[in-house]
This record gives structure tokens, sequence and C-alpha cells, in this order.
């Protein structure tokens, strides 16, 4: 049987909007449904904060939250046809790597956020 994974990102912030992009049309994982949080607050859990969390991954009822969920798509990705996300997918498949990074990532998010003039806080 087929697992249900769905990938929850800000559409504002043009870094997570790429990696859904290339989520979507270039990792080879099979089943995934890609949603921008803007359009659909519903999917998020009450009270989340994308901002200090950043993206949410659903594996059937199990979610996964920011550099775990990064870790996990990452991890997944087997001979992407991009070489953005065969980069991505090397560094983040490590664990101890990601969350390394992972604040570095949410500080670039923030900033771009800010340059495009989007309000501070995606809660739901």
């Amino acid at each position: 049987m087929d697992q249900k994974i769905i990938f929850i990102y800000d559409g504002e912030c043009p870094f997570c909007n790429y990696f859904a992009e290339l989520l979507e049309l270039k990792s080879n994982i099979k089943n995934i449904q890609i949603k921008d949080a803007r359009k659909n607050p519903s999917e998020l859990p009450e009270g989340y904060d994308m901002d200090l969390k950043g993206a949410i991954l659903v594996i059937n009822d199990k979610m996964l939250y920011g550099a775990n969920a990064i870790n996990w798509i990452c991890s997944q990705i087997k001979m992407p046809s991009n070489t953005l996300l065969e980069i991505l997918s090397v560094t983040f498949s490590s664990k101890s790597r990601t969350n390394f990074l992972f604040p570095f990532l949410l500080i670039a998010r923030r900033a771009s956020l800010i340059l495009k003039g989007v309000p501070r806080k995606l809660i739901c």
C-alpha cells in the first residue's frame, strides 16, 4: 500500500516555493502532495508557528516538523533529475547536518519574507 505524503510549506517564501516545485516535479517521491499553508491553513495544527518551526510533512497519520521534515524528504530522494535537488538531498539526508543548518534556513526564509513585505507570522 502506498503512503499518503503531504508536504505543507509557506508559498510566500521563494526558497520554500522552489523546493516544493522541485519536490513535485523532480524528486521521484511517489504520491507526494504539495500544499501551500497560506492557501490551506486548515492543514496546519492549531497554534502552529511556521516562522519558528518550518514546514510540515504528513506521512499517513504521522507529522514531522521543520528539520525532521526536510531530513525525511531528502533521505527519500533517489537519483534526482535536478542538480540542486541532488545537492539538497546529499546535504540534508544527514540528520546532524540538517539539524545544524536548519536554523539558517529559517533565517533566510524570514529575511526573504521581510524583503517581500510579508507579515511575520503564519500561525493557525
